[in-house]
C-alpha cells in the first residue's frame, strides 16, 4: 500500500525536462537572432562608411589652392577618409574598371580633378548628403558633388527591412519563451491539484501554495538560459 501511494506521488510529480529543452531551443534561437542582428548593424555601418563622394574640379588647380581645398574640405566633421585624385590618377581608376581607353579619339584627359572622400555612417542619408552636396558646391573650384543615390536609398532600405523582420522575429521568440514557462508552471499546479486544494482548505494563501511553483520555474528558466549560452558560446561562460 505505501509502495503504490509513493508511485502515485511520483507519477503526480511534473517532468520538467521537457520545458526546459523547449525553453532552452528557443533562447538558443533568440541568441542566434540577436547575434544576426549585431552583425546586420556592423555590415550595414561598413557599407555606409564605404560609400565615396565625388568632388570635381574646375580646371587645374595649382598647389596652394588645392591644399586649401583639401584643408577646408577635411576639417568637416562628416569627413572619414578623404583623398586628392588627379586627373591620371582618374584614368587609371576609369581604365581599372574594364573600359576602354580614349587615346585614339581624344589626346586630353577628360576626366577632371577630384576630391573623394567617404562620410561617417551618422551622415549616409539622403538629407546629410544634399546638406553635404550644396555646400560644397558653393566653393570657387568646386564644379559638381555626385553620389550614389540609387545605393544611399537601396542600403538604408535594405537595413530597415532586415532590422525589422530580426525584430519582429525577436519578438516572437520571447513571446513563445514567457508562454512555455507559464505553461510549466500551469502543468505543476495541475499535476498537484490534490495538494494545493488540501493547502487551501487548511487556510494556505495564494502566495505560499504558488511559490515553490514559481521558485522551479525561474530555476528551470535559468538552467535553459545557462544551457543556450553555453552552446551557443562554449567555454567562454559559465553558470
Amino acid at each position: 500500500m505505501a509502495q503504490s501511494g509513493k508511485a502515485s506521488i511520483k507519477r503526480a510529480k511534473p517532468s520538467y525536462f521537457m520545458s526546459i529543452l523547449g525553453v532552452t531551443l528557443v533562447l538558443f534561437l533568440l541568441g542566434i537572432i540577436g547575434v544576426l542582428v549585431i552583425n546586420a548593424n556592423k555590415i550595414g555601418d561598413y557599407f555606409k562608411e564605404n560609400v565615396e563622394v565625388m568632388a570635381s574640379l574646375r580646371g587645374d588647380l595649382n598647389q596652394q589652392d588645392s591644399s586649401a581645398l583639401m584643408t577646408y574640405v577635411s576639417g568637416k566633421p562628416y569627413i572619414r577618409d578623404i583623398q586628392f585624385i588627379t586627373k591620371d590618377e582618374a584614368k587609371r581608376r576609369y581604365l581599372g574598371d574594364g573600359n576602354e581607353s580614349w587615346d585614339k579619339i581624344l589626346e586630353e584627359n577628360p576626366l577632371p580633378n577630384s576630391i573623394n572622400f567617404k562620410v561617417k555612417k551618422e551622415y549616409m542619408n539622403r538629407d546629410s548628403l544634399e546638406t553635404i552636396k550644396k555646400d560644397l558646391e558653393l566653393q570657387t573650384y568646386v564644379s559638381d558633388v555626385k553620389y550614389p543615390e540609387a545605393l544611399v536609398d537601396k542600403l538604408h532600405e535594405n537595413i530597415r527591412t532586415l532590422s525589422m523582420i530580426f525584430l519582429v522575429i525577436a519578438v516572437i521568440l520571447s513571446l513563445v519563451v514567457i508562454i512555455l514557462i507559464d505553461n510549466t508552471i500551469r502543468l505543476a499546479m495541475f499535476s498537484n491539484r490534490f495538494l494545493i486544494k488540501t493547502m487551501q482548505m487548511v487556510g494556505a494563501t495564494r502566495w505560499f501554495i504558488a511559490k515553490p511553483m514559481n521558485v522551479r520555474a525561474i530555476i528551470n528558466g535559468a538552467i535553459s538560459g545557462c544551457i543556450a549560452v553555453g552552446g551557443r558560446f562554449p567555454g567562454d561562460y559559465g553558470c
